[in-house]
C-alpha cells in the first residue's frame, strides 16, 4: 500500500469514526444533518452510512420532518447490534451487569464475595460471566468485550499487582478468562472504572475535571482530567486510599500506617459500630438501618467517617482544583449521614480561594458506576477495532 493510498484509508477511517459516534449521540439524524454538523461532503456521507448499515451497526427508521421538500430518512445506532459485559471485583461483592452498546443494563447480577483465594474468586467470576453471556439476547456480533474493576494496583498489561483488601499480590487473571471465553478481557482498577462511568452515565456528564471516590471497604479514586482518564506513569494514579492521614496511626494492609482508609471507608464505619461486639455483627445494611431510626452512637460514628471524609478531600482540592467530587460506592447510599459532616470539615479547613471552586457530589448511580464505566470501554474498544481494523 503506497503512502498516499494509505493516507486515504486513514481519512477514511477517521471521518467514519465521526459519522457513527454522531448518529451513535445524537440519533435519529438524517445523513444531511450529518453532513451539516460535520463539515463532509453529501457523497461521502452516504457512502459511509451505507458500510455502517451494511454491517449492522446502524439502522434506518421512518421519514423525519421535512423543511421544504421530500422528507427525510433517520438514521439509527443500532445499540443491540452487540452486547458488553462489566464487572466490579470488590472484597465483599461481585457484580455484573450486561449492556447494550448505549449502556442500558440487560440484566445485572450481584453475588456476595468473601475473602476467597485466587482461585475461588476465579470459578465464581467464571460462573457469572457464563451466567450473563448466556442471557445474552441474539445480535450480529454477540459479546464483544469483558472488563473488570478490580481494587488495587493494576499495569497497563492488566496484572493485579497489589490487592491489599483482597490480600492479592502479582495476579494475573486476564489470560485465563481469554482463554475460557474466547472474548477480550479488560482489567482496570475499579475507581478508574468508577470515574469513567460517572463522566459517561453519572454525574461526570458534561465534567471535565473531576474526582470520584470510591468509598467501599477501601477507598481508590480516579481521576478525570481535561476529559480523560488520568492514569500516571505506569497506571498506578489514583491510590488517595492509601495517603497519609496520620503517620502515627494505625498499620494499613498495603503495610503503610494511617492511610485515609483506615478513617473514611466503609470498613472504618463498620470497625467503629462493631467494636466490642462478641455477636450480632452488624453489616453496611444494618448500619444504615440504625441510622434511619436515630441511633446515636452508629450517627456519631458517621460524623466521624465524614470528618475524615471531609479532611481527605480537602487534600484532594487542594491538590487536583476540580470541578467536581463524586463519592460513590456503597457508602454513596450514606449520603443523608455524611454530607452535613463532610461540608462542615471542607467549610473549616479549606483554604479561602477554594471554598467555592468545587462541587460535591454523592453518585446516583453508587455501585454501577465502574461496571457501566467497564461495558462503555469493552464497547469503545470493540467499535475502534472495527473501525481501524486492516482491509
Amino acid at each position: 500500500m503506497t503512502q498516499t493510498t494509505w493516507n486515504q484509508h486513514l481519512v477514511k477511517k477517521e471521518n467514519k469514526a465521526i459519522v457513527i459516534n454522531i448518529i451513535k449521540e445524537q440519533s435519529p439524524i438524517s445523513r444531511a444533518e450529518i453532513a451539516q454538523k460535520t463539515g463532509l461532503n453529501k457523497g461521502t456521507v452516504s457512502s459511509l452510512v451505507a458500510e455502517l448499515i451494511e454491517d449492522h451497526l446502524v439502522t434506518e427508521s421512518g421519514p423525519g420532518v421535512s423543511s421544504g421538500g421530500r422528507r427525510p430518512v433517520l438514521l439509527l445506532f443500532n445499540q443491540v447490534a452487540g452486547y458488553s459485559i462489566g464487572i466490579t471485583l470488590e472484597v465483599n461483592y461481585i457484580l455484573g451487569i450486561l449492556t447494550d452498546f448505549q449502556g442500558n443494563i440487560i440484566i445485572e447480577k450481584n453475588d456476595p464475595h468473601s475473602q476467597q483465594s485466587v482461585e475461588e474468586t476465579m470459578k465464581q467470576l467464571k460462573e457469572l460471566i457464563a451466567y450473563l453471556i448466556k442471557a445474552a439476547p441474539h445480535s450480529s456480533y454477540g459479546i464483544v468485550g469483558i472488563s473488570i474493576g478490580a481494587p488495587g494496583i493494576i499495569n497497563k498489561d492488566g496484572d493485579i499487582l497489589l490487592a491489599p483488601n483482597l490480600g492479592w499480590k502479582d495476579v494475573s487473571i486476564k489470560g485465563e478468562l481469554e482463554a475460557a471465553f474466547l472474548i477480550p478481557v479488560l482489567i482496570e482498577n475499579e475507581a478508574n472504572l468508577g470515574a469513567y462511568g460517572e463522566k459517561k452515565f453519572g454525574s461526570g456528564q458534561g465534567i471535565e475535571n473531576l474526582i470520584y471516590i470510591s468509598m467501599g471497604i477501601g477507598v481508590g479514586s480516579g481521576i478525570i482530567i481535561n476529559g480523560e482518564l488520568y492514569k500516571g506513569n505506569n497506571g498506578f494514579s489514583g491510590e488517595l486510599g492509601h495517603m497519609t492521614i496520620d503517620t502515627n496511626g494505625p498499620k494499613c494492609r498495603c503495610g503503610n500506617k494511617g492511610c485515609w482508609e483506615l478513617y473514611a471507608s466503609e470498613k472504618a464505619l463498620l470497625n467503629k459500630v462493631n467494636k466490642g461486639k462478641k455477636q450480632h455483627y452488624l453489616h453496611l445494611d444494618d448500619v444504615l438501618e440504625l441510622a434511619r431510626s436515630s441511633d446515636p452512637s452508629v450517627l456519631s460514628s458517621f460524623d466521624e467517617i465524614g470528618h475524615y471524609l471531609g479532611i481527605g478531600m480537602i487534600n484532594i482540592i487542594h491538590t487536583f482544583n476540580p470541578e467536581k467530587i463524586i463519592i460513590g460506592n456503597r457508602m454513596a447510599n450514606a449520603q443523608t449521614f455524611l454530607e452535613d459532616q463532610v461540608e462542615s470539615t471542607i467549610k473549616k479547613h479549606i483554604l479561602p480561594l477554594y471554598q467555592f471552586n468545587t462541587e460535591i457530589a454523592f453518585s446516583r448511580l453508587p455501585i454501577h458506576s465502574s461496571t457501566l464505566g467497564a461495558s462503555a470501554i469493552s464497547t469503545e474498544n470493540f467499535l475502534n477495532s472495527y473501525l481501524f481494523k486492516q482491509e
